[in-house]
This record gives C-alpha cells, sequence and structure tokens, in this order.
C-alpha cells in the first residue's frame, strides 16, 4: 500500500482503539460485530463523509485480520459487516448556473483571478481531485491535443479529456498571468503563486470560497463539489458511467454509482414536478 494509505489505516484504526478504551474495552477479544457498527455510526452523526466512512471500515477489517493471524483474538470482527446503505451520504453538487456564476466570479484583470479562473474552468471540466490540480506539472497539460495526463491515487496515471472553454482558460493563464506571477523563476507546477510555487490545497480552499461568496452563493462550497458536479451533471446529460468512472479515476464501478442516485433522484424530482398526477 502507500505511505498515505499505511498513515490514514493507522489513523483510523487508532481512533477506533482509543473510541473502545472510553468505552472501557480494553481486551481485544472483546470487540465484535456491535462494536464496529457502533463506533462506524458515531462516525457517521459526527458528519464524517461517506469516502471517510469507507476507508474507516477497510482500516478495522486489516487490523482485524492482522489480529487474527497473529492470534490475538479468535476471530474477525469484520467478517459480517457489510457497507450499510443507511451510512452512505449523496455528495453535495452544484446547479449548472451556480457552476456559470463561480466560474465567472474570478477577476480577469489581476495575475491570481486569471489563474484562479483557470483553476476552476479545468476542474469543473476534468473533475479532478484538487490534489491532482494543483499537482499539475507543465509537461501533463497537452492543450492543443485536448487532454490532460493526471496522477491520481497510488500514483495511477489516467488521460483526462479538456473541453474547449477549459482549454482557452488556461491557454490565456499559461501565456500571460503565470510569467507575471512567475517573474523570472522556474517552476514546473501550472499552477503558481507570487511566491513562485505551487499553490496548495489550502490556498487554493481560501480562494474557492472567496469566488463563491463573489458568485452569491450561499452555501458552502468545495473543490470537491466541482468534482462531483462534473460527474453529475455528465451522467444527466447521457454520458456513459463507465466513461465517467474513467474519467474520475474510481478503481471500481461502485464507486462511481453514487452519481447514479443523484440522477434517480432528478428524474423523480421532475416527474413530480410534470406529471398531472405526480
Amino acid at each position: 500500500m502507500s505511505p498515505k494509505s499505511v498513515e490514514s489505516y493507522t489513523h483510523d484504526t487508532r481512533v477506533f482503539l482509543l473510541w473502545a478504551q472510553r468505552r472501557k474495552i480494553t481486551d481485544l477479544r472483546s470487540l465484535g460485530r456491535d462494536e464496529v457498527v457502533a463506533h462506524i455510526t458515531h462516525l457517521r452523526k459526527e458528519g464524517r463523509a461517506d469516502t471517510t466512512l469507507r476507508r474507516n471500515l477497510a482500516a478495522l477489517r486489516v487490523f482485524s485480520r492482522y489480529l487474527l493471524g497473529e492470534k490475538l483474538i479468535d476471530a474477525d470482527f469484520t467478517a459480517d459487516i457489510s457497507y450499510s446503505a443507511s451510512w452512505k451520504r449523496l455528495p453535495k453538487t452544484l446547479s449548472s448556473d451556480e457552476v456559470d456564476r463561480l466560474l465567472s466570479a474570478p477577476d480577469d484583470q489581476t495575475p491570481e483571478g486569471v489563474r484562479d479562473g483557470a483553476m476552476l474552468e479545468i476542474l469543473y471540466a476534468t473533475g479532478m481531485r484538487v490534489s491532482e490540480l494543483v499537482g499539475l506539472k507543465i509537461p501533463q497539460i497537452h492543450l492543443d491535443a485536448g487532454f490532460s495526463i493526471v496522477q491520481g491515487k497510488g500514483d495511477k496515471t489516467r488521460l483526462v479529456p479538456v473541453g474547449d472553454l477549459a482549454r482557452d482558460r488556461v491557454r490565456e493563464y499559461l501565456e500571460t498571468a503565470r510569467s507575471a506571477l512567475l517573474r523570472g523563476r522556474p517552476s514546473d507546477f501550472v499552477f503558481v503563486t507570487r511566491r513562485g510555487g505551487g499553490m496548495t490545497r489550502q490556498a487554493f480552499w481560501v480562494r474557492l470560497r472567496r469566488w463563491a461568496l463573489a458568485a452569491e452563493i450561499e452555501r458552502p462550497v468545495s473543490p470537491h463539489m466541482l468534482r462531483h458536479s462534473f460527474a453529475t451533471h455528465l451522467l444527466h446529460h447521457g454520458a456513459d458511467l463507465r466513461a465517467i468512472q474513467s474519467m474520475l479515476g474510481h478503481a471500481d464501478i461502485s464507486t462511481t454509482e453514487i452519481y447514479t442516485h443523484i440522477d434517480r433522484d432528478s428524474l423523480r424530482d421532475t416527474l413530480d414536478e410534470h406529471h398531472p398526477r405526480g
């Protein structure tokens, strides 16, 4: 597993053990299905994302099997646990109108505004994760060919098409604002700051919130909402689920299928609104 996965699994396991300890469970052999389900449900009530809950359960599966192999427990306490539908949370998305307002919000009279506009445009156009966006380097962008090479989770790479509007906006940024920000300093990163380094996730998050307020979007907006909006809007317009899976970089189609639930909700709303007996 990647170092980041090891770190995440270790953290999740430690959190679970501390949770169990607070409930006076100090013997590993006392851990069972009920404790795992109660812990995941607790995290769900705290507002943790569906992906975080899945990762926690995966970490506990690995931990349980390790304990079993070391003969520290008598049975795998995660053996009969499946990820319950009641734990799932539908991803939050922006409407097409909200996306249009957000993409138009950055000030194109400043280098930072041109950069931010290009970042928002390509984020929505490709469905990249924010870590993939800020990690983009010049050799990964092929505007004339209309695609980008994305370095995803587990160092897996994938080709993602880039639409005309995003290409034009990124090209404008590369030809004007980027050099103004770098002021002669070298950098491999596509999106840079005035300090000459690459944009960070945290800094981009702050910039995104600023432009969301300027676009008069009242609810909190995150970079991942643009990724969810990308997938949802593609699905609404008839895109193939397998194609969306490939562009998002999901290893398993079941991860992508969450967007079909949103589509069904949309269909149900349409029926309720327009059918005479809806």
